[in-house]
């Protein structure tokens, strides 16, 4: 039986892999007929009525009527379609609404349509059938998969179901694959997140787990609760026949060397770029850590070059102009009823035949007390290089600027978690400023400059991070540490939790 299944994955991949490489030199074009596809179904719309969607025949046009917003500068729409309102954004009333964590205004309420829906299901099958055609394995289908997820559990609000994306997909698994799926629907529904991973544990701690997935920090508490039941040396050991790892949201690099310990071997990963606001791209090669952009899937993706952005006036590029290695806000207009929306990621360009990108981080998640711009993509692979120079494993870290000490020079602040090696402090330290230096002019002139004296870190006891995110409700589901900050806000909560 599984034989059969094996050739028809192999067959199905083919399939799908050789249809979506075939498309890769028209990206361009599809992009911009999805674009008229969109603005002829935006038209019906008080959002379409509202910005003259009728005098849009170009993206020069929409340019010139849709300014770019975040979601405080549509939040009076989906304030509309919360009441129950029809026709707002999109056709009718959104599926779903995505719950996730917002900024001044609290939690967001992203729309998903019966439109945009399918696409974040095909989406994530299209990478693994990526992985099958590349790579020629397919014994990961043999055995159970887990993915760390939110609680299924939907609310209504005025006939729209509402909970986190993820809770929302899970009712969307293909039957074929329900049967291999872990946790059931009664442990997924926990809402305690603690409670939630004991209860998982004990569902998978006898089972032949071959795919697991979700965002590094959890799993890796997964993973140690399971070691710690099971009294194994690694999770290899346990689950014998583990060989895929799914992940996305955040750079997996800083914890490489933790889960190479957990696991106790090297094995096969393959990031997700999913978001409420679409799935906006996946890893589509083992052999290079990029992700391929979602050209053909209902979005329409715009970029502004983050050094214009604050500009008064700033140029919106798309796949017909983009360039290589300049970093990127990623604008989405979608079947979903998202228009120009500024998703505040930041992201560069590989590759533009096929449209291939990596993630660099967040454009309001950055350092710049001083006028250096230090970004996520900078701040992750230099840790990750120092913990793999020092031979220890990052557990967890943020960064936050130190602009008034009580004497001396300003500084970067670094909170970090580790495990293993003798560390030594000051050659850690070094290794990372060295690092942060040879990514980041700016910083070295500051440095150079007397502005700056070179980073301090301090040392976060174990379980630091996860307690301080416990006592404000963010432990587990989609919750995430800000890797750095431009404010204290964070860290100054951190200082309880400083290893003695």
């Amino acid at each position: 039986m599984f034989l059969i299944k094996r050739i028809f994955a192999k067959i199905f991949a083919l399939i799908i892999v050789k249809q979506i490489e075939r498309s890769y030199k028209k990206a361009g074009k599809i992009q911009i007929k999805i674009f008229k596809d969109l603005i002829n179904i935006g038209k019906k719309t008080k959002f379409g009525k509202d910005h003259n969607f009728d005098r849009i025949h170009n993206v020069k046009d929409f340019t010139s009527n849709v300014p770019v917003r975040d979601y405080e500068g549509i939040k009076k729409y989906i304030d509309e379609i919360k009441q129950g309102s029809q026709d707002v954004l999109w056709p009718g009333l959104p599926k779903y609404l995505a719950k996730t964590s917002g900024t001044t205004s609290g939690a967001k309420s992203i729309p998903i349509t019966k439109e945009s829906m399918p696409h974040h299901i095909i989406s994530s099958r299209n990478a693994l059938l990526f992985y099958i055609n590349k790579t020629g394995k397919t014994s990961f289908l043999r055995g159970k998969t887990i993915f760390l997820q939110g609680s299924p559990i939907l609310k209504k609000i005025n006939g729209i179901l509402t909970g986190r994306l993820s809770g929302i997909v899970a009712h969307h698994t293909p039957s074929y694959l329900k049967k291999n799926n872990l946790p059931s629907l009664k442990t997924n529904s926990i809402d305690d997140w603690e409670k939630k991973v004991e209860e998982i544990c004990k569902e998978t701690i006898n089972q032949d787990m071959t795919v697991i997935g979700g965002i590094p920090s959890w799993i890796q508490m997964y993973f140690e609760k399971l070691l710690k039941k099971s009294n194994k040396k690694n999770i290899t050991s346990l689950f014998k026949n583990f060989s895929l790892y799914i992940y996305g949201g955040v750079n997996f690099s800083p914890y490489k060397q933790i889960f190479k310990k957990l696991i106790g071997k090297k094995i096969d990963t393959i990031e997700y770029y999913p978001a409420s606001e679409g799935f906006f791209a996946y890893q589509n090669s083992q052999t290079e850590k990029s992700l391929l952009l979602q050209f053909n899937s209902g979005m329409f993706f715009e970029f502004i070059k983050v050094d214009d952005f604050k500009k008064s006036s700033h140029k919106r590029y798309n796949l017909t102009n983009v360039e290589k290695d300049i970093n990127y806000i990623l604008i989405v207009s979608s079947n979903a009823g998202l228009w120009a929306y500024n998703t505040g990621d930041t992201v560069k360009f590989i590759s533009i035949s096929p449209p291939k990108i990596i993630v660099t981080g967040r454009y309001n998640h950055f350092i710049s007390a001083f006028g250096e711009h230090v970004i996520s993509e900078e701040v992750e692979q230099s840790i990750a290089e120092a913990s793999r120079l020092n031979n220890i494993n990052i557990l967890e870290f943020t960064v936050s600027p130190m602009v008034n000490p009580k004497k001396g020079l300003p500084f970067h602040e670094w909170w970090v978690e580790t495990e293993g090696g003798c560390l030594d402090l000051n050659k850690f330290s070094d290794d990372i400023d060295k690092n942060m230096q040879m990514k980041n002019i700016h910083y070295k002139d500051l440095i150079e400059g007397g502005i700056l004296k070179t980073l301090e870190i301090r040392l976060v006891k174990k379980g630091g991070f996860n307690d301080y995110m416990k006592s404000k409700g963010k432990l587990g589901g989609q919750n995430k540490v800000p890797k750095l900050s431009n404010s204290r806000e964070f860290v100054e909560g951190l200082k309880k939790y400083i290893k003695r």
